[in-house]
């Protein structure tokens, strides 16, 4: 009996013992998983916002050549 006892506490210790390393294992996988999808996410909102600027710069160049040769044909024209 004693023994059996002795030899259930053990077990218990050590289940123990790998239930905190699987705590902690588990903890630090989360946490990588979790800063992966911020730097994936972080790469995509500057992909986007990336090419809405290049798309402005461009939309904003040809409105101003447009406004500017139609103001030089009324001048010259008359």
């Amino acid at each position: 009996m004693r023994q059996s006892l002795a030899q259930f506490e053990e077990a218990f210790r050590e289940e123990a013992a790998e239930s905190i390393v699987r705590r902690e294992r588990l903890r630090k996988e989360a946490a990588q998983r979790s800063r992966v999808r911020r730097v994936e996410r972080t790469r995509k909102q500057g992909s986007f916002r990336f090419a809405f600027l290049a798309l402005s710069i461009v939309v904003t160049a040809v409105i101003v050549t447009i406004v500017m040769f139609e103001t030089l044909a009324m001048l010259a024209g008359g």
